[in-house]
């Protein structure tokens, strides 16, 4: 009988040959020269390879619990890839945030380039960039021939993008001022890198007239993709099933509940004005705000480091390989919102939250404190270097190809909550900012839900009452109750339309957590650091994983 952690660690291996962009974000060295094949044939041999290894997990016997937990964590994983291809997912693949037409390019972004070797790779990368870009092209052909297009406003999004990855303000430049910054920024490698900039811009031009004047008009007006297509997706992103009717209901009533929170809040910093002016006031007052780009990241590291030192020890026990935490500004046309990259297996290259503040005058900090222990320390730079840490004790596999946002987002939505607790928000705008992304993540499940199910607004909440979605409603949500900004705002209606049921997974998977929480907490030896050690112990899998396999260590503790 073939042993689970072997085949897993060969599951590595094959999977970061036959997708090098996974192979980059999680630091697997010698496949940063190359691209997927994106073609359909290349994604059917993906989905074939994966139905091979979950098989070859399948026949795998499991004696113990990490075992256990090492061959359903790779069964679900693959099982859910194939599922997923095979029901076409693929040729609805392009959208404003996720799809290869942004990956191809923010993958630069999270490979080496300390040494000429590296920049040798970037180089050949940047110039090839036509390969995966022709083979998504063939594929979304496909799907249009069989009907199956992605909506209007997602192409006319995506046009915008690729316009300015073709122009003078195309992030593939930035990699030329990086080059010009080195040692070895010879002249015959900034010839080659000029050139290689040049020929992916004109790859993104051609996508995008291809796009324009080929599949653009036949792209479908309506943004909802249906029950579903609803349906699988948010399986693939929580790894359980969800009743959406019941889960639509309880969004609304969050953000009736977290509403009528922060008009208190509010009041604390001045009972004589609405929460918009007091969030206007936060918003643009300088007393509020980092007076310039390194002040922010400053006053960001500075966060980081205090939540570590106060923390570790007391409420987490922290892996020394994750005790450091790079803060970055995303560079001009990148991602409409702070994200994280875990760091590289072998850790050398260290986690990092980016931050798209490139040329902002006016850094508002309410909001950013909350983010800052989302993004990294105690939320998912702690729980993706816990598991990337654990070594023999997780499976190579579980270590660096799983994460599932389910678990993922809501342990970072938890440890937003948690440090609100535990008294880390120690200003009163802070507190106003915890609550505001709490309301935003709780606006996502109405919208979400809402638009692709074509669901009406309850009749008994107070905004819109019995209306329909659509746009301006989504919007309007989104800025009067969730305080987003305009511009915010508008990306993100975008992203639920494009992206469904991953918006969800924030507040369903801290939920859950929450949940099992309160569960544990009514045993005699409750403890939350234990509790804590438990959750991230696991790692990053499908909520109902994560529920069976911590209730039978649970169990088994008394």
């Amino acid at each position: 009988m073939t042993d689970i952690f072997s085949v897993s660690d060969q599951a590595v291996d094959r999977l970061a040959n036959a997708d090098p962009l996974l192979a980059t974000y999680q630091g697997i060295a010698g496949f940063d020269h190359a691209w997927p094949d994106l073609s359909p044939e290349g994604l059917a041999a993906t989905s074939e390879l994966h139905r091979e290894i979950g098989s070859a997990g399948r026949e795998c016997e499991a004696a113990d619990a990490s075992q256990r937990l090492a061959k359903d964590v790779l069964v679900e994983y693959c099982d859910r890839v194939v599922e997923d291809h095979e029901a076409g997912v693929h040729h609805f693949g392009l959208n404003n945030i996720v799809s290869p037409h942004q990956e191809l390019r923010f993958v630069l972004g999270s490979q080496a380039m300390s040494t000429e070797a590296d920049w040798e790779a970037v180089i050949e990368r940047v110039a090839t960039v036509g390969q995966p870009l022709d083979g998504f092209r063939q594929t979304l052909e496909q799907g249009r021939a069989a009907g199956r297009t992605v909506s209007r406003r997602q192409v006319e999004t995506v046009l915008e993008q690729g316009a300015v990855a073709a122009s003078d303000e195309s992030s593939f430049h930035k990699l030329e001022e990086k080059l010009a910054a080195t040692d070895f920024g010879n002249e015959a490698l900034t010839s080659r890198l000029a050139t290689a900039v040049g020929q992916a811009k004109a790859e993104y031009s051609s996508f995008n007239e291809y796009l324009r004047s080929t599949y653009l008009p036949d792209a479908v007006e309506h943004d909802g993709v249906g029950e579903e297509r609803y349906q699988l997706a948010t399986k693939s992103f929580l790894g359980t099933d969800i009743d959406p009717a019941a889960t639509y209901r309880w969004g609304w009533d969050e953000v009736e509940r977290l509403w009528s929170e922060m008009q208190q809040a509010c009041a604390v910093i001045n009972p004589d004005v609405s929460v918009a002016e007091v969030i206007h006031d936060l918003q643009n007052n300088p007393k509020f705000a980092a007076a310039d780009e390194d002040e922010f990241v400053q006053v960001m590291k500075d966060r980081q480091a205090q939540a570590l030192a106060s923390l570790e020890g007391e409420h987490f026990d922290v892996p020394a390989q994750i005790r450091g935490i790079n803060v970055q500004v995303e560079p001009a046309g990148g991602a409409a919102a702070a994200h994280y990259v875990g760091p590289s297996e072998d850790f050398s290259r260290p986690g990092s939250v980016w931050y798209p503040i490139a040329g902002q005058k006016n850094l508002p900090l309410f909001q950013e404190v909350t983010i800052a222990y989302h993004e990294g320390f105690p939320g998912h730079h702690l729980q993706v270097g816990v598991q990337l840490a654990m070594g023999e004790e997780l499976s190579r596999f579980h270590r660096t190809i799983v994460w599932s946002p389910g678990s993922g987002e809501g342990w970072a939505l938890y440890a937003e909550h948690l440090m609100g607790e535990l008294g880390y928000l120690e200003r009163p705008e802070y507190v106003v900012g915890l609550l505001s992304s709490q309301l935003m993540r709780s606006c996502r499940i109405a919208i979400d839900i809402g638009t692709h199910l074509d669901l009406a607004i309850p009749d008994d909440v107070t905004f819109h009452p019995g209306e329909r979605w659509n746009y301006d409603l989504a919007y309007e949500l989104l800025t009067e109750r969730g305080l987003e900004s305009p511009e915010s705002a508008a990306s993100e209606v975008v992203r639920y339309y494009g992206w469904p049921g991953q918006a969800i997974s924030y507040k369903v998977g801290e939920q859950a957590i929450l949940d099992l929480r309160a569960e544990r907490s009514a045993a005699d030896n409750f403890d939350l650091k234990t509790f804590h050690s438990d959750v991230l112990s696991v790692g990053s899998i499908g909520l109902d994983l994560m529920r069976s396999h911590l209730r039978s260590r649970w169990q088994l503790a008394g």
